[in-house]
């Protein structure tokens, strides 16, 4: 399992070599999330409407190490807005991955650029 949860890495924004279309903007649900493949690896997709963005993370839940994440609940935790896994409510900062309970598991993120 240890080399699934390997291929998911942070991306800057600033090191993106390739973009990949993952859909239209109406093909993601309001206030949740989405699965997309890329490759061999699932991302989340979110919109924050609430807050007029995007996110992208690993689907990869790093703590039961299912493919779960797009189906979590997001929010915002003293600003910062997350995703709360729902196979054990861990919350996540969509913002950087890291984990907002404390724990070591974080999640891997990925910058979202919106074409119209």
């Amino acid at each position: 399992m240890q080399n699934i949860i390997e291929q998911y890495n942070t991306v800057d924004h600033t090191n993106v070599k390739k973009w990949f279309l993952a859909g239209r903007t109406t093909d993601f649900p309001a206030d949740g999330g989405a699965c997309v493949k890329y490759e061999t690896r699932q991302i989340a997709v979110f919109h924050f409407t609430r807050i007029s963005k995007w996110y992208a993370c690993q689907n990869l839940c790093p703590h039961k190490l299912e493919m779960v994440i797009s189906r979590g609940m997001i929010g915002e935790d003293e600003g910062i807005p997350k995703v709360a896994c729902p196979l054990h409510k861990k919350t996540f900062s969509l913002e950087d991955g890291g984990n907002l309970n404390g724990d070591d598991y974080k999640i891997a993120v990925y910058p979202v650029k919106i074409e119209k």
